[in-house]
């Protein structure tokens, strides 16, 4: 297939690049740059510009933007780039989709989108939560609308917390683990639902060889854990103790907001990937974070 990736430099994206060009499938990167190489074509989400042949022969958009949910503090400032840096690019995308009659759209999202289901097993058929992140995940997925509308299959990526051997919550976690300074966050009981960086991967390359598969898609690991168990398996996989408790309280002083995404979580489970037979590299939480550790 020939592929264009928007979000092509970001921690997904740049594997997924790889993944692809590895299974032979040809990839177009769209960059909100002057174009470098034969493979970039330029973009502008704010003006809606789009190089005219960016869309030339593809037989998919995966569309990976958006500013980083656990960067920073949530600011009203903040809280507008995250909803903004979603919204209006896949806006853009949904309607250079209709226009030019590509046929698939995948586009990002997040488990976010159940709210705090706390240890309820959540699949794709779950209803959304009401917090801001379930807001800016049920905006983000409807502005796939005129793609859909115009007869594309839309596939909406609700990934998980992917552990990868750099960067994202792992490039968080392990200088703390490092030092010893490790721990649960609040009482532990809160669901982490990770993935890891390959499955990820290989889960979104599935969905996009998969005709029959469209809507919205868990991405996340079979068999997801609470934070407790989590912090336990990354001090043995570190080879570090993580004894350490991180009241809720703290958490709310440092980061507003945000500490309730930290203190809540989602049971989700890839309904839609395993009843389609997709295999898990990593399907425990013991494999995926030896995966990440090691790499």
């Amino acid at each position: 297939m020939r592929v264009v990736v928007a979000g092509s430099s970001g921690l997904i994206g740049t594997s997924l690049v790889a993944g692809l060009r590895q299974a032979g499938h040809d990839v177009v990167r769209l960059v909100r740059r002057l174009p470098q190489a034969p493979d970039e074509r330029g973009w502008d989400p704010e003006t809606g510009q789009l190089d005219a042949d960016a869309l030339d022969g593809a037989d998919a958009v995966v569309n990976l933007c958006g500013a980083g949910i656990g960067d920073k503090r949530w600011t009203p400032e903040r809280k507008r780039l995250l909803v903004h840096s979603r919204v209006r690019p896949t806006q853009v995308l949904a309607e250079a989709v209709a226009a030019k009659g590509v046929p698939v759209l995948a586009n990002g999202s997040a488990v976010g989108f159940y709210g705090d289901t706390g240890s309820k097993p959540v699949t794709e058929t779950s209803a959304p939560g009401t917090d801001f992140l379930a807001g800016l995940c049920r905006q983000w997925e409807a502005a796939t609308g005129a793609a859909a509308q115009a007869g594309a299959r839309v596939v909406l990526l609700r990934s998980g917390l992917v552990l990868a051997p750099s960067g994202g919550l792992l490039g968080q976690l392990r200088p703390l683990f490092s030092l010893l300074l490790g721990g649960r966050l609040g009482d532990g009981s809160q669901y982490f639902p990770w993935i890891s960086l390959d499955d990820e991967v290989a889960a979104i390359r599935f969905v996009l060889e998969r005709p029959e598969v469209s809507g919205p898609v868990n991405l996340t690991g079979p068999a997801p854990v609470t934070n407790a168990e989590f912090t336990r398996a990354l001090g043995e996989a570190l080879g570090r103790p993580a004894p350490w408790i991180v009241p809720g309280f703290a958490l709310r002083i440092v980061l507003g907001e945000l500490a309730d995404q930290v203190l809540g979580g989602q049971r989700a489970v890839p309904t839609v990937l395993e009843a389609q037979g997709f295999t898990f590299q990593h399907p425990s939480i013991g494999a995926a974070l030896a995966a990440a550790v090691s790499g």
